[in-house]
C-alpha cells in the first residue's frame, strides 16, 4: 500500500537514563510535530522535541492505562493529518513495547513508519549492576520473558528452567513468589543466583541480590515494586564482583 500522510517514528527510549538515547533518536525527536510519550521514559528526552506538542499516554502494570487501541487510532490520525508523530516507549519498541502491534497496525493504513531500537530493559538494566547477560563461563544464552500473557496467565516455567540460559523477566514482580517456586519446582537449585532491579539505570536505581530461594522475601523486605526487571542464573552472582554500586541504595540478601 502506498504511504500517504506524514510519518510515525517509533522511538526505543532505553532503560531509563536519558543518556542512553541514539543520536538517531534525537535526530528524530527534533523534526516532531507531535510526541507520544509513555509514562515511564524519562521526560527529559523531550528537550530533544522542542517544538513538538506532547501527549501523554501512559501504559504502567495494575495502573489506570491509555488503550492501546486509542494509541493506535491517535496516531494514524495524526498521521493522515500530515504529522510527523514520534512515539517513545520506554527500552526498545519491539521488545515486550507493542512496537509490533502498532507498526502493524501503521501498515495497514498505508502511514510511513520507521523504528528506531533502543537499549532494553533486559540489557542495559543488568549492565547497570555489572550484570552480563551473557558469559562464557556461565550462561551460553539468555531468554527474555514476560511474567504474565496477554491473557493474564504465565510462561511455561518447567521449560524455561530446563534452557539452562539467563532468564531475564519483565513485569514480573507481582508474581514473584510464584515465579521462584515454578522455577524451584521444575528443577532449578534455589541456590541459583538472582536479581530483582527497580529504576534500572536511573538516579532512583534500587536492588537487590540473592538466591532463587530468597529473591522473593529479599524484594519484598526492600520494598521492591515495578519498574522492575527480574535476572535469574549464575551471572547474577557476579554483581557482587563487579562492584557497580553507583548512585543506587542496594542491599544484599
Amino acid at each position: 500500500m502506498k504511504a500517504i500522510g506524514g510519518k510515525v517514528y517509533l522511538i526505543g527510549a532505553g532503560p531509563g537514563d536519558p543518556d542512553l538515547l541514539t543520536l538517531k533518536a534525537v535526530r528524530a525527536l527534533a523534526l516532531a510535530d507531535v510526541t507520544l510519550i509513555d509514562d515511564l521514559v524519562d521526560r527529559r528526552v523531550l528537550e530533544f522535541a522542542p517544538r513538538a506538542r506532547v501527549i501523554a499516554v501512559g501504559k504502567r502494570g495494575g495502573c489506570k492505562s491509555t488503550p492501546q487501541a486509542f494509541i493506535e487510532r491517535l496516531m494514524v490520525r495524526l498521521a493522515m493529518r500530515g504529522k510527523i508523530v514520534a512515539r517513545i516507549k520506554g527500552g526498545d519498541p519491539f521488545v515486550f513495547g507493542r512496537g509490533g502491534e502498532e507498526a502493524l497496525t501503521l501498515a495497514r493504513a498505508g502511514i510511513s513508519c520507521e523504528v528506531i531500537p533502543g537499549i532494553t530493559a533486559g540489557t542495559g538494566v543488568p549492565a547497570a549492576l555489572g550484570i552480563p547477560v551473557t558469559h562464557r563461563d556461565f550462561a551460553h544464552g539468555v531468554t527474555f520473558v514476560t511474567g504474565h500473557t496477554h491473557a493474564g496467565g504465565g510462561p511455561d516455567w518447567a521449560a524455561l528452567a530446563r534452557t539452562d540460559t539467563t532468564l531475564v523477566i519483565y513485569m514480573g514482580m507481582k508474581r514473584l513468589p510464584e515465579i521462584t517456586a515454578a522455577l524451584r519446582a521444575a528443577g532449578m537449585t534455589g541456590e541459583t543466583p538472582a536479581a530483582a532491579i527497580q529504576h534500572g539505570t536511573t538516579e532512583r536505581q534500587r536492588s537487590v541480590i540473592a538466591t532463587l530461594a530468597t529473591l522473593a522475601d529479599a524484594a519484598r523486605d526492600a520494598e521492591l515494586g515495578n519498574p522492575a526487571l527480574i535476572v535469574i542464573g549464575r551471572v547474577a552472582g557476579l554483581a557482587r564482583q563487579a562492584g557497580h554500586a553507583g548512585l543506587e541504595r542496594r542491599r544484599i540478601a
